[in-house]
């Protein structure tokens, strides 16, 4: 029996055919790469290219192209339609990623985009890896109408389906407007770009239009806007280079999906370090504020802090680190910012990124110098009973290992609320200077003894007596350390090697909950 012979030259045709078809495919008109260019953006696979491992990404859906007749849209149908998907590594870990095209319709999403979209988004959930979304659109594609709309649905179901399950991340490189925003509002980290990225519901036309009020794209939904005003992003980079790198630096605080921890790295810091600064950091005046970031830097692996929504709410303060290798989330509140006291804005933001760390196994350390929440008809009004409770769910809900050191002042229901050992934290150590009291000597003082105070023929110096005596008694670690609710009163440069023999005690830590669908938090 002879063996069939393959034509050489007709399968030279169809490689040449591939390979035209391939050219065709990854190359957009010059004019609109210059035009992104200009603009101080790359191109949706330039930008894949700089996010993955060299030569690691494989393309899919490579030939999908758009089915719409409606406005002749049949005389233009470019292969792949206005997104690269694929799949390829990050410091040799699986990611799925989807890049819009902006040289394509303006990015604009209809069906069948989406349907490459969603499908990369189930390739994750299914093999278990982080799917990272570059966001680059015009919006809805108006020609396909309701269907853009449906799109969009189909990819919203998919983020909430793998909320807490993957790690999705949203790129935000060009515009996202409209029903696009919701995609990346739903996911776990938004990173944005200053001056070429933007972010609004509306647009400052319809704004104009139906308000009256006039406001630029930067202003409205740009990089700072949303990273000071509104909290909705969480980084903002210089350019897109820095973007991409934070991105992947990001990346290796997370595991790949929630039945995995964090990758341990080798530590080259001592983990018996102990740092002469963290003794003094703290003023004798406690008044006197100071930045809570220099000491996370004193206690972590080689100083190194990847902050958090930096702008946002800024009298607490959230990111990564590590302790001995091992990954950390850390919540602190900041004196150097509102006394480090908590708000309707602290509370949410702290509240978000701990659930994220839980979500994603990340062991939570809480530094903890808060003297109470903020007053004022502004803040009741706001919500912050509502707003508050969240920060307090999202701890007492948290089973990772949590670790809670309180630096200076703990007052009241914050108290409580910055995870405390009531709220199921599993270490709970204080510094000699910490104070956990119902509330500051002042207040206590002048609610206790308003009368005694009164009566008295020299009132400043009764008082001050008397805030002296209270201070002796209440504001100390001790009373609080007699019932167990601290567990050792530490010096505080045995801090990091006290932190990492907790740390590596918890790694055993068992927790299972309650049954049930889900708790029901104060949204």
């Amino acid at each position: 029996m002879t063996q069939r012979q393959h034509n050489p030259e007709t399968f030279d045709e169809k490689l040449a055919q591939l390979e035209e078809l391939r050219q065709a495919a990854a190359h957009s008109s010059p004019e609109a790469e210059e035009k992104q260019h200009a603009r101080g953006k790359y191109t949706a696979r330039e930008r894949i290219e700089k996010l993955l491992d060299p030569g690691s990404f494989q393309e899919l859906d490579t030939y999908v192209r758009h089915r719409t007749i409606d406005f002749d849209m049949q005389r233009n149908r470019p292969w792949g339609d206005a997104v690269v998907t694929g799949h390829g590594t990050i410091e040799g870990r699986r990611v799925c990623v989807f890049s819009q095209d902006f040289t394509v319709f303006g990015g604009s999403l209809g069906e069948v985009m989406a349907e490459k979209m969603c499908k990369i988004m189930d390739l994750a959930a299914k093999i278990g890896c982080p799917v990272i979304g570059i966001n680059d659109s015009g919006g809805a594609r108006i020609q396909e109408g309701v269907v853009s709309l449906g799109a969009y649905g189909d990819v919203f179901l998919r983020n909430v389906r793998s909320s807490g399950v993957i790690p999705q991340i949203s790129l935000i490189m060009g515009p996202c407007a409209g029903g696009a925003v919701y995609s990346p509002a739903i996911t776990d980290f938004i990173f944005m770009v200053k001056e070429t990225s933007h972010m609004f519901i509306t647009g400052p036309d319809v704004i104009k239009t139906v308000t009256g009020e006039e406001v630029g794209f930067e202003e409205l939904g740009g990089a700072m806007s949303h990273n000071t005003k509104s909290g909705v992003a969480h980084l903002a980079a210089d350019d897109e280079d820095q973007c991409i790198e934070d991105t992947r630096y990001l990346m290796s605080f997370l595991p790949q999906n929630n039945l995995e921890i964090p990758p341990r790295v080798q530590p080259t810091d001592d983990p018996m370090r102990m740092d002469e600064e963290l003794n003094t950091v703290v003023p004798a005046d406690p008044t006197k504020p100071y930045d809570m970031r220099d000491v996370v830097r004193l206690i972590v692996d080689d100083g190194e802090f990847f902050e958090i929504q930096e702008h946002f709410a800024q009298n607490i303060v959230i990111g990564f680190a590590r302790l001995n290798g091992i990954s950390i989330g850390i919540v602190g509140n900041n004196p150097r910012a509102m006394a480090g006291v908590l708000d309707i804005a602290a509370s949410e933001k702290a509240a978000r990124f701990v659930r994220t760390c839980d979500a994603f196994n990340v062991p939570i350390l809480t530094l903890c110098d808060v003297p109470g929440f903020l007053p004022g008809t502004t803040q009741e009004w706001g919500g912050i009973i509502r707003h508050g409770a969240k920060l307090l769910y999202a701890f007492a809900e948290a089973t990772v290992p949590k670790i809670t050191v309180i630096t200076r002042k703990a007052y009241g229901g914050a108290y409580d609320v910055m995870s405390s050992k009531h709220l199921g934290a599993d270490f709970n150590f204080a510094w000699p200077t910490a104070e956990v009291a119902v509330m500051g000597p002042e207040g206590a003082v002048n609610i206790i003894y308003r009368r005694d105070i009164a009566q008295s023929p020299t009132p400043d110096d009764r008082r001050q007596k008397l805030m002296d005596d209270y201070k002796a008694r209440f504001a100390n670690p001790y009373t609080a350390a007699e019932r167990g609710y601290i567990d050792d009163v530490i010096v505080p440069i045995e801090t990091r090697p006290r932190l990492i023999t907790a740390l590596e005690t918890l790694q055993t830590k068992r927790e299972p909950g309650p049954k049930r669908k889900h708790g029901n938090i104060p949204l």
